[in-house]
């Protein structure tokens, strides 16, 4: 007894939620980096909080390239490839050390 070939998966809405959970996290992060801005010009410039502040822009600039370029990827239609390990990483990274940086300059 031979079974019928299955059909090909329906990613369905999948993609599209996706892509709109990585929009919705970079606007997050987007927050997260003006409000360290905010905080390290709060009391005057100093070098400290230059530092940590640029550190924090940059973070969140990487974020965002590894965010535009998985959102391009969910937008072109088709199925997805997954994510990379080192894609996967990267975003992990800059999220936990931009939100390091916010704390050390709430703090």
């Amino acid at each position: 007894m031979t079974r019928p070939p299955t059909p090909d998966r329906d990613p369905g809405l999948q993609p599209e939620r996706t892509r709109l959970a990585w929009r919705r996290t970079t606007l997050s992060g987007t927050v997260a980096a003006v409000l360290a801005t905010k905080a390290a010009l709060h009391n005057g410039i100093h070098p400290e909080g230059i530092i940590v502040c640029a550190l924090c822009c940059a973070l969140w600039l990487g974020f965002l390239t590894i965010a535009h370029h998985r959102i391009r990827t969910l937008a072109a239609g088709g199925t997805p490839p997954p994510l990379s390990p080192r894609h996967a990483t990267a975003a992990v990274l800059c999220t936990v050390a931009m939100a390091a940086c916010a704390a050390v300059l709430v703090y």
